[in-house]
């Protein structure tokens, strides 16, 4: 392993267009599974998948949904109250005036027929697709996460809390961050680059002046010390960044699944996480897998866990699990690879039960990273807990 090095990772705020798609597609998973019980369906049979593209006061939502019959009024009401929440209400795109065109229709009835507990050669929940699911952990900061992710993700958390309680009131929701740390022995120690794009509602604001309007909360964001007279700033790099949002640049559900994982310090599967509910793979075995990596680190058993999860749709079991500690692990790879699939039933009905998915969960987890965050008392974040690190440590 490389001890001395540099890595850089970077997060979007809310309000970047792909996160504004992210953010509708899953607001419609959560208004499934807070309307579906209302009518008496079961939360295990409610299935969404949810595409969104936004452009110049235009949104387009498209996808395969089985579930609660909401009417078109209340999903663009929806819709709606997401763009204000974010923030937009500017002239390209304000969430009072936005064209909305609403495509979804019914699920697949091929797909659901091997996803569905229902069939005789299939009496278990199958995966809702194929594919492979990543998790990752490391001790580098408290959150058990990658550091250049964790603080790029922080600075632009710390900017939209400000500029929603009326602190920021120039800044717009449109922002991105990029923070290079360097490495020394391993371990996180200093800044060296860091860059913060941020829309501004004032059209002739310089650079300079967005400056001093987000540094503060560069420097609330990292650690004591990490900013030194080597680190170098790039603040809004192009001199102006008025034009922002759907109505600056597109925006697509899942173009941003790197600022969602592990900022490229880890392997991504390839499958977005935002508008699908926990039948589909995609996102709760990555759920999953980040889950058992975090609670392998958390019990000591590695200072750094990356761990594969791989499935074939209708099929329940995993085909495989693979983990790899990269050389800090305690005990064997193969032994911590049959204690997590012991500690933890692996089908999708398992996984769903155990981190307790059929919720409505999902909008938040839309910015500012799926992992990392601290688990709420509704059952947000479930994944983050650490409640199994004590049977990890007796199965080896």
């Amino acid at each position: 392993m490389r001890s001395s090095y540099l890595f850089t990772s970077e997060s979007v705020s809310e309000g970047h267009p792909d996160k504004v798609c992210d953010r509708i597609s899953d607001e419609i998973v959560d208004l499934f599974f807070r309307e579906g019980p209302k009518q008496g369906l079961d939360p295990w049979q409610i299935r969404a998948a949810c595409e969104t593209l936004a452009t110049t006061n235009k949104v387009v939502i498209a996808g395969e949904t089985r579930g609660p019959k909401v009417p078109a009024e209340q999903l663009e009401q929806v819709i709606r109250d997401a763009i204000k929440d974010i923030g937009y209400e500017q002239d390209g795109f304000h969430w009072k005036t936005a064209d909305i065109d609403i495509l979804l229709h019914e699920q697949s009835a091929d797909i659901a027929q091997g996803v569905d507990a229902q069939q005789p050669t299939n009496r278990e929940e199958g995966a809702g697709d194929q594919g492979i699911m990543f998790g990752y952990a490391t001790n580098e900061t408290p959150e058990l996460m990658p550091a250049p992710l964790h603080y790029a993700h922080k600075i632009l958390r710390l900017i939209a809390e400000a500029r929603h309680n009326g602190t920021e009131k120039v800044l717009g929701p449109d922002s991105k961050s990029q923070v290079t740390v360097q490495y020394e022995n391993g371990k996180p120690v200093a800044v060296r680059e860091i860059v913060v794009s941020h829309q501004h509602l004032i059209e002739d604001m310089t650079s300079s002046q967005v400056r001093e309007r987000v540094e503060p909360y560069v420097r609330k964001a990292l650690p004591e010390g990490w900013i030194n007279d080597k680190t170098i700033w790039h603040i809004n790099p192009t001199g102006k960044f008025f034009i922002g949002g759907p109505d600056g640049d597109t925006g697509l559900t899942g173009r941003k699944i790197i600022v969602d994982t592990y900022g490229g310090a880890a392997p991504h599967g390839g499958g977005a996480f935002s508008g699908k509910d926990s039948t589909k793979v995609d996102r709760s075995a990555a759920y999953a897998a980040r889950y058992l990596a975090k609670n392998v680190v958390a019990a000591g058993l590695a200072d750094k866990c990356t761990l594969q999860l791989a499935y074939a749709i209708g099929v329940a079991r995993p085909l495989s699990i693979y983990i790899d500690t990269h050389g800090t692990g305690k005990v064997s790879e193969d032994k911590l690879e049959q204690a997590v699939a012991q500690s933890m039933d692996l089908t999708p009905r398992g996984i769903r039960k155990h981190l307790d998915l059929n919720k409505p969960i999902y909008a938040r987890t839309a910015a500012y990273g799926h992992f990392g965050r601290a688990p709420d008392k509704d059952g947000g974040f479930s994944w983050e807990k650490t409640d199994l690190a004590e049977a990890l440590k007796k199965a080896v």
